[in-house]
C-alpha cells in the first residue's frame, strides 16, 4: 500500500501539463476544484485485511509425520541382571552427570568445560543463527513499509501563461509512506517458516548434543588420565623393588655367591621399568594437554581427585526402555528436525507453480496550498491487487520440487540411520561394561598368581634353589599383570561413560 502527499504550485502543474485530479484549470490560468473524496474508512481497510488474511490459509506440500521406525523390545547381549534393568523406565541417562560421575575434582573440570569450551560457544552462536533465521523467514509473511519526504522549489523566468506575465515561483512538497503485501495464499513463506523453526530447534539440540559429548569427553580424559598416573605409580614402585634386588644382587656377585649372568638379568630388569617412566610422563603431559583444550583453556596440569581405582561404578547399569532413547538422544531428536525442515521446503517448491497475490495501493492528500493539504476533500486513495504466474521456466520449478523431494528422502533415510546407530552403540557400551567387569575379576586373579609366583621365585633364588631367570620371568609377569589390571580398571570406566553418552545423558 502506498501513501503519497502533495503540494504543488496550481499554475505550474498546469504547465507542466501534470494536473492533479481534483483540480482542473481555467482560460485565466486558476484553478477550482473538479471534485470532492472522501479517504477511506478505517473500518473499510480493516475489512480489507480481513479478507487478505482469510484468504491467506491455504498450505500446499505435505504435511509432516513421523516415519515409522523399527524398535528393538531390548538391547540385545545383556546379562540377566541388565535385563531386567531394561525392562523398567529407569535409565542412567535420566541422572545428571554430578551424579554419575562422584569425584569432586571431575566435577570442577566439567563446569569449568561446559563454562568456557569453544564447541559449547560455537553451538551457541548457532542457536543465535538459528533465532534470527526465524525472524527473516517470518518477515516474508508480514507487509513492509517505508517512508520518504521531498521539498522542491522552483523559479521559471518565462511566465507560462505568456511573453508579458511575472515569472512564476512555485514550491512542491511530498512526504509519501509505502506499503507493500505478497499475500501468502499458497502458503510459501508459512512453509519457509515452518523449515527455519525445525531447523533452530535442531540447533538447539545439536548444542545438547555437543553438551553430551564434552560432559562424557572430559569424562573420560580424565579416567585415563588418572590411569596413567596409576601406571607410573606401579612402574616407580616396581623400579625401586627391582633397584634392591639388584643391589643385593650385585653384593651376591662381587662375593661369588651368583654369577655375572643373574647380576646382568637384575640390571634388565631394572633398565625395563626406567625405560617406561619417561614414557609415561610423556602421555601424561599430552592427556593433560587434551583435557586443557576441552577446558577452553591453555595446555597446562590437571587438578586430581581420586586414585582410578577409588572412582565408583555401579555393578549394573539400568539402560530402560528403547523407546526411551528415541526421545532422549539429542543426535536424533536434531536429525528428526532436520527431516521436518525438509518436509516443509517441499511446500516451498510447490508453492512456485502457483501465482504471487500482491495487493498494492496509495492514498493522501494534495492540494494547491501547503495549508490545505491535510484537510478532508483533499484526499484520495487507490487500491490495487496484481497476480504473476509462471508459465515458462524450463523445467525449473519441476526440477526444485524433485530436489527437495529428494532431499526429504535422504533426510528419513539419515533420521533412520541415526537411530540404528544409536541402539549400537547402547549396545556396544552395555556390552563393553559388562565384559569388562567380568574380565576385571579374572585379571584381579591374575595380579595375585604373579605376585605371589615373584615372591617364591625370590625365596627360591635367595636359597639358590632356581637361577634369576625364574625371578626375571615371574617379576615381569607381575609388572605386566598390574598394569593390565589399571587397564581393565580404566576399561570399565571408559565403558561407564560410553554407556551414559549413548543412552543420551550429559545435557540435562
Amino acid at each position: 500500500m502506498i501513501f503519497r502527499f502533495y503540494a504543488r504550485h496550481p499554475i505550474v502543474a498546469a504547465a507542466e501539463g501534470n494536473i492533479p485530479p481534483f483540480f482542473h484549470v481555467d482560460s485565466a490560468g486558476r484553478s477550482c476544484r473538479k471534485q470532492k473524496t472522501t479517504p477511506l474508512h478505517p473500518i473499510k481497510i480493516a475489512s480489507c485485511f480481513s479478507l487478505a488474511l482469510a484468504i491467506t490459509g491455504c498450505t500446499v506440500g505435505p504435511n509432516y509425520q513421523r516415519p515409522a521406525l523399527d524398535l528393538p523390545g531390548g538391547f540385545r547381549d545383556l546379562a540377566p541382571a541388565l535385563s531386567s534393568n531394561t525392562a523398567s523406565m529407569e535409565s542412567i541417562a535420566d541422572a545428571k552427570w554430578a551424579t554419575v560421575f562422584e569425584d569432586e575434582q571431575l566435577q570442577g573440570l566439567i563446569r569449568t568445560a561446559l563454562q568456557q569450551n569453544y564447541d559449547i560457544r560455537l553451538a551457541a552462536e548457532r542457536v543465535l543463527e538459528a533465532q534470527a533465521q526465524v525472524g527473516l523467514a517470518r518477515s516474508d509473511q508480514l507487509p513492509s513499509a517505508g517512508a520518504d519526504t521531498e521539498l522542491q522549489s522552483q523559479r521559471q523566468a518565462t511566465s507560462p501563461i505568456g511573453p508579458s506575465g511575472p515569472p512564476v515561483t512555485w514550491n512542491s512538497g511530498l512526504v509519501g509512506a509505502t506499503a507493500a503485501w505478497e499475500l501468502d495464499f499458497w502458503g510459501k513463506y508459512r512453509r519457509a517458516t515452518e523449515a527455519a523453526k525445525a531447523n533452530l530447534v535442531a540447533s538447539e539440540w545439536g548444542q545438547k548434543a555437543v553438551l553430551s559429548t564434552l560432559v562424557t569427553g572430559v569424562a573420560s580424559g580424565y579416567f585415563r588420565l588418572r590411569a596413567l598416573d596409576l601406571q607410573l605409580e606401579i612402574t616407580q614402585r616396581t623400579l625401586k623393588s627391582r633397584q634392591e634386588s639388584l643391589r643385593l644382587t650385585t653384593l651376591l656377585a662381587d662375593s661369588g655367591s651368583t654369577t655375572l649372568m643373574d647380576q646382568r638379568q637384575a640390571e634388565q630388569l631394572v633398565y625395563t621399568a626406567a625405560a617406561a617412566i619417561p614414557e609415561l610422563q610423556q602421555q601424561i603431559a599430552q592427556q593433560e594437554n587434551s583435557l586443557s583444550i576441552l577446558l577452553g583453556q591453555n595446555p597446562g596440569s590437571i587438578p586430581r581427585g581420586k586414585k582410578l581405582t577409588a572412582q565408583s561404578h555401579p555393578p549394573s547399569i539400568p539402560a530402560g526402555i528403547p523407546s526411551q532413547l528415541v526421545e532422549r538422544r539429542p543426535d536424533i531428536r536434531a536429525a528428526e528436525q532436520r527431516l521436518i525442515a525438509a518436509n516443509a521446503q517441499i511446500g516451498v517448491a510447490k508453492a512456485a507453480f502457483f501465482p504471487e497475490i500482491s495487493l498494492t495501493g496509495n492514498a493522501g492528500f494534495q492540494s494547491s496550498a501547503l495549508t490545505s493539504l491535510f484537510t478532508g476533500p483533499a484526499g484520495f486513495w487507490t487500491l490495487t491487487g496484481g497476480a504473476a504466474q509462471p508459465l515458462f521456466t524450463g523445467g525449473k520449478l519441476r526440477s526444485n520440487v524433485k530436489i527437495s523431494e529428494s532431499q526429504q528422502r535422504q533426510a528419513v533415510l539419515t533420521y533412520k540411520q541415526t537411530v540404528q546407530n544409536a541402539f549400537r552403540e547402547v549396545s556396544d557400551a552395555l556390552v563393553a561394561y559388562q565384559k569388562t567387569s567380568e574380565a576385571r575379576q579374572e585379571q584381579e586373579k591374575l595380579v595375585n598368581a604373579a605376585q605371589d609366583a615373584s615372591r617364591l621365585s625370590n625365596i627360591r633364588y635367595e636359597a639358590e634353589a632356581t637361577s634369576y631367570l625364574e625371578v626375571l620371568t615371574n617379576e615381569t609377569n607381575y609388572y605386566s599383570a598390574q598394569l593390565g589390571l589399571a587397564q581393565t580398571d580404566l576399561n570399565q570406566l571408559l565403558a561407564l561413560v560410553q554407556v551414559y553418552g549413548a543412552l543420551g545423558g550429559g545435557w540435562q
